[in-house]
């Protein structure tokens, strides 16, 4: 990748290329807990694109997708990873998908409930991440349930169990290991969405910086680059999306 100069001015406005990390989806991003530093896929790739633009990745992390998106749409930041939802689209461009994840419900062992389709009720309460992809899709899609809101991500489940709420919903993986480490809860089956992970710059760059970012997930889905990031960090039920997936 030898990149345009006005492609690669579009994306290091600062002389280096700012990444909008989120730490409240350990599917892309998570601490290392001998350094404290970032670590994942999301870092490989934010690294890897600034390599090729012959510059350094400076990682601005955050704790919750709604703190990343909002970096990358007030130009905070050059680039970030974000789950494509059209409300985020207003401000960004986003590639293809590069990974796709499941999104799922959580129960208490006791609850009724049993199938996803059971959950939008009146008087149900569900428990999401202020601001994540599922919040965004729920606040959309349920018509009788209502929505409250944890702070971030990782604290779905505990706010889930301190308002007794009848359902979190969140990361499949995410909800997998809170039910290994807490007991007493379980998941429903199957998935209430597919959760499309892409990376994603701020519109005013413009639609060369756009096509070029969207052309770089092409090639590390192809190459093997993402896969092998997922392998390296220990990521499992993630899938590697299809080339070209919207």
């Amino acid at each position: 990748m030898t990149p345009d100069p006005t492609v690669r001015q579009a994306f290091t406005p600062t002389g280096r290329l700012r990444a909008s990390i989120n730490l409240g989806n350990p599917i892309l991003a998570s601490r290392d807990p001998a350094t404290g530093e970032a670590q994942g896929v999301s870092v490989d790739l934010a690294r890897e694109f600034a390599r090729r633009l012959g510059t350094e990745a400076e990682l601005v992390v955050f704790d919750t997708a709604g703190k990343s998106v909002d970096a990358v749409a007030g130009e905070q930041a050059d680039i970030g990873f974000f789950a494509i939802d059209p409300k985020r689209g207003e401000h960004i461009a986003f590639t293809a998908p590069y990974v796709l994840i499941e999104g799922a419900y959580l129960v208490r062992e006791d609850s009724p409930l049993q199938a996803n389709e059971e959950v939008d009720r009146e008087g149900r309460r569900v428990v999401v991440g202020a601001g994540s992809a599922y919040d965004l899709y729920l606040t959309r899609e349920l018509k009788q349930a209502t929505i409250l809101r944890a702070p971030s991500s990782p604290a779905v489940v505990p706010h889930f169990l301190q308002e007794q709420a009848d359902v979190a919903a969140g990361v499949k993986q995410q909800l997998q290991a809170d039910a290994a480490r807490l007991g007493g809860v379980r998941l429903l089956p199957g998935r209430f969405m597919v959760i499309r992970q892409a990376m994603g710059c701020p519109r005013s760059r413009g639609a060369g910086a756009a096509a070029a970012l969207a052309a770089f997930v092409e090639e590390m889905k192809a190459s093997g680059f993402v896969a092998e990031a997922l392998r390296r960090h220990g990521v499992e039920g993630a899938a590697v999306a299809p080339a070209g997936a919207g």
